[in-house]
């Protein structure tokens, strides 16, 4: 009977967790009431009481004691889990910092290379265009007027701007016609194309000389003119 009565006792009071280790307190405790059941002499026993009280009290003790005892494991058991979640909240908390870290990092490296690109493009965008040059001759008269007939759409080549200088001046800019139609009407063809001033004024090439004697404004104000009349200075063989 004592034992049953120990069995149920602890079965209500402790968890699953601790079972096994009350197994063996309780086997503990039954010797112990079944020492105490046993008196050594006659003086032990008292006259008309019976001999299961001694024996309960003998197994309230030892209950007192395994109820203290599996306390100071449940106590223990909590502060193992309570110190392994502080650390893990530590863990977690490191972790997501050298996280933070390393993304506030690759940011700051992204920011410096967007940086560094637009500084690079505001260079390019802020440096001079060297401005392209052209000899100082009748070839580089030529090629620069051929670049600024380009950019305005006026037709023209290399061979049929300088067979038509050739016959007009021989490559003279300076050169005046004082002797044809033009001349005795006041108004004589005149610079390397032989082109009379109302020609050259209704023609010029915006960005260029207004002088009729400045070679790339004069070659440019007749390939205009003649592209007008022939649709090209390549196609003008003769006096135009």
């Amino acid at each position: 009977m004592p034992k049953n009565i120990l069995d149920r006792a602890l079965s209500r009071t402790l968890t699953k967790h601790h079972k096994i280790a009350v197994a063996g307190v309780a086997a503990l405790g039954t010797a112990a009431l079944a020492f105490s059941a046993a008196p050594g002499n006659a003086d032990s026993v008292v006259a008309g009481a019976p001999a299961a009280t001694t024996a309960q009290v003998a197994s309230s003790t030892v209950l007192k004691n395994v109820k203290g005892t599996v306390t100071d494991q449940l106590a223990g058991e909590n502060v193992k889990l309570d110190s392994f979640a502080a650390q893990k909240k530590a863990a977690d908390a490191a972790a997501q910092k050298k996280a933070d870290e390393a993304a506030a990092k690759k940011a700051a490296q992204q920011h410096a290379v967007q940086q560094a690109a637009t500084r690079s493009t505001q260079r390019l965008e802020m440096q001079p265009v060297a401005a392209k040059t052209y000899a100082n001759n009748l070839d580089g008269w030529i090629r620069q007027a051929l670049g600024i007939m380009k950019t305005k759409g006026i037709p023209g080549s290399y061979n049929g701007l300088h067979k038509n200088i050739m016959r007009e001046s021989s490559g003279n800019p300076l050169a005046i016609n004082n002797w044809d139609v033009n001349a005795v009407n006041g108004i004589p063809s005149k610079g390397l194309l032989q082109v009379i001033p109302p020609t050259f004024t209704a023609y010029h090439v915006p960005g260029t000389s207004w002088n009729i004697y400045d070679p790339v404004a004069n070659i440019t104000a007749a390939a205009n003119y003649a592209a007008d009349k022939y649709g090209s200075i390549d196609n003008v063989n003769s006096a135009y």
